[in-house]
Parts: structure tokens; C-alpha cells; sequence
């Protein structure tokens, strides 16, 4: 009798028990992503991979998809009811994938927690001890080691626990942290063929879920920069796009300084990511100042001004570049030693990870 040997066949990624919808929607998240949530945009994007790649089936097309997207609520009718827009589903696991995508390698740690040099009354006891000190709260008593020290001082005939005898747990201080995300979207974010915007917004999403999951005590801010500067929400990021401005980092920076000093935490950041140099001022008329060679003093000058400034606040700036313009480095250069901050020069892919560390690195500051 022969003996069946192991059949082995090229190895489909596209396998699984994941199902049609499930793999469709996948894509579609991802495609909405690029078009800035253009639903309909995202949906002919949709059709050209199908009409090349064959996604759909003849039993689940394309038509099958869109419905169910409306009937999960994954789409949802428009204000003016004249077409679909993304629902709340839908943001929520756009940002998801994002985490997943910019920080799947990641693990969970304590929830709320950060590393720092000292300790305190935080959330997690160590096991090193100490003797108790007036203000210690009663719950981080090591009762068994106080009674076996009140023992020693005072035999097991009368067995009396005074305050010496008390050992207390140390914890771990739990710092907290407000940032503020800064997001260049000058029109120099797609030039050249190459799609800056896109990243930022999944490293920008992907902070945002991030903190809210693992550190709900932290605060993120949105802030976007172009002409002139304003602060989005979270779930306005899938449709962020750039537009036709130059690059006004001193309005990004004034803008987040008055986020960060309405805040009550004693740990202030700012991450900005930029492609360029500043180009352009607004004038207290109104009008602006641009110049697109760059490195202007006018310019240049404001904005390390503000970089001095923030150093003097505690705040400290993190500049990720996604591009190697030598400008642009001398500028990051000048504006991180007027600062005291950090700088990191960042491929579009490796970018989540630099935000990461440098995110984690930040938490050992202050009390």
C-alpha cells in the first residue's frame, strides 16, 4: 500500500476565514484613506481593481458590497441627503487599521502608565518597600511585614502596631502628557509624485487611537499648517488633503503653544511633520509674507523665536522630516538647538516608528 505523501501548493495570502465583505472592506478603507474620505472617489478606485485584479465574485459584486456598507452603517446618507458619506464605524476603524498598520508590533503596557525616574502614589505597587510616611495612603500598607515587625518590637503577648512599625509599598509614578500634532500640508506634501500627506495622516490616526486606548489620561491635539494654521479633531483626519499654501510654521507653532497652555498637565509636547522649510508669514494686516526660495530671515527668524520661547515653557518640539531638502536641514538644524528638542530624519515608511519611540522616550519628564 503507497503512502500518501504531503501535497504542497503556492502559498494565497488572500486565504482564510475572512470573508468577501471582509476583504473588500479592507480595501476600501485603505482607498479612503488616499481620497481624503471621497466615498464615491473611493468606490471608482474600487471598480478599476476589480475590472483588473477580480475582487468581487459573481455571487457578492460590487453592488452586493455597497449595500452592505449602508445596511452596517459603515456608509451613511449626507447631510443633504444627496449622496453617502463615512459613518461613525467607519472613521473609528479607519483609525484602527491605521494602529494596526503603524503600530501592530506593538504591546500593550499598563494601562495609563509611563516610565519615569521617579516614584510616587501611582497605580501600580512595586515590591520594594519603605517605612510608612505621614500623607501614604492606608491601601499601600504592607500589613504582613508591619505585624511581623510589630512583633519584634513588642513580643506576641501584647502585641501593640504603632506607625514605626508600618511598611508601605513604593508604586510607580504615572506621568501624563499633552501633545500636539503638527501636520504640514503645504502643496509641497504631493509634489513630485510622491504622496506625503497620506502617512502622516495614518501616523496621526494611529496616535490618536493609540493614546486613547492605552493612555486615556495623555491628551492629543490636531494641528495642520499651510498659509495659516487650525486645530481638527481626530475623526476629521481620513479626510485631511493639502492644498494650494505655502508653509506657515510659526502659525502651527502660536497655534499649539495656545493649545498646550490651556492645559493642565505638567508634560508639554509638540511633534511636527513637515516637508519643508517656512515660506510664509501672516502680517498683522492681514496679508501675507511668502517667500518659496526659503530660508528667509524674516521667516526663519520668527520661527526660531518660537522655538525659544517653548523651550522657556518646558515645551519641547520633536521635528520628523519626510524630506532631505539641505534647507530644510540646516533650518530643523537651527530651530532643534534653539529649542532643546529632537529631530529625526524619517522615510515615509519608517515614520510611525520614530513617532513611537520618541512618543515613549518623552514620558520620563517631569512630575
Amino acid at each position: 500500500m503507497a503512502v500518501q505523501g504531503v501535497k504542497f501548493t503556492a502559498f494565497d495570502p488572500s486565504s482564510g476565514s475572512k470573508t468577501i465583505f471582509e476583504k473588500l472592506l479592507e480595501i476600501f478603507l485603505e482607498i479612503l484613506v488616499h481620497t481624503s474620505g471621497d466615498v464615491d472617489e473611493a468606490f471608482d478606485w474600487l471598480e478599476q481593481i476589480d475590472q483588473e485584479h477580480k475582487i468581487s465574485t459573481d455571487d457578492y459584486t460590487l453592488e452586493d458590497f455597497r449595500r452592505d456598507l449602508e445596511k452596517f452603517s459603515y456608509l451613511v446618507p449626507s447631510a443633504d441627503k444627496e449622496g453617502l458619506v463615512l459613518g461613525a464605524k467607519a472613521e473609528q476603524l479607519i483609525r484602527q487599521k491605521a494602529l494596526e498598520q503603524v503600530f501592530g508590533n506593538l504591546r500593550r503596557d499598563n494601562r495609563g502608565g509611563h516610565q519615569t525616574r521617579f516614584t510616587g502614589q501611582g497605580d501600580d505597587l512595586k515590591e520594594d518597600k519603605r517605612p510608612y510616611e505621614y500623607g501614604d495612603e492606608m491601601h499601600r500598607v504592607d500589613f504582613q511585614s508591619s505585624l511581623r515587625n510589630a512583633l519584634s518590637r513588642s513580643g506576641t503577648e501584647e502585641i501593640r502596631m504603632e506607625e514605626q512599625d508600618l511598611e508601605v509599598f513604593e508604586s510607580e509614578y504615572k506621568t501624563r502628557m499633552s501633545t500636539v500634532l503638527m501636520i504640514d500640508i503645504s502643496h509641497s506634501m504631493i509634489l513630485y509624485g510622491e504622496d506625503r500627506i497620506t502617512p502622516a495622516k495614518k501616523v496621526a490616526m494611529a496616535l490618536s487611537e493609540w493614546i486613547t486606548r492605552y493612555y486615556p489620561g495623555d491628551s492629543l491635539d490636531v494641528v495642520v499648517f499651510g498659509n495659516d494654521a487650525w486645530q481638527i479633531e481626530p475623526s476629521e483626519l481620513p479626510y485631511l488633503s493639502v492644498g494650494p499654501f505655502h508653509t506657515n510654521t510659526v502659525a502651527g507653532l502660536e497655534l499649539a503653544m495656545e493649545i498646550l497652555r490651556k492645559r493642565k498637565n505638567h508634560n508639554k509636547q509638540i511633534f511636527m511633520i513637515t516637508d519643508g522649510k517656512p515660506t510664509c508669514l501672516k502680517l498683522n494686516d492681514g496679508k501675507y509674507y511668502m517667500n518659496s526660495a526659503g530660508h528667509d530671515p524674516r521667516i526663519i527668524n520668527r520661527t526660531i523665536d518660537l522655538a525659544i520661547r517653548c523651550r522657556k515653557l518646558g515645551i519641547k518640539i520633536t521635528t520628523f522630516m519626510i524630506a532631505r531638502d539641505s534647507w530644510l536641514q540646516q533650518f530643523v538644524e537651527d530651530f532643534t538647538k534653539a529649542n532643546q528638542g529632537s529631530a529625526f530624519y524619517s522615510g515615509l515608511q519608517g515614520l510611525g516608528d520614530f513617532v513611537f519611540s520618541d512618543y515613549r522616550k518623552s514620558k520620563k519628564g517631569k512630575r
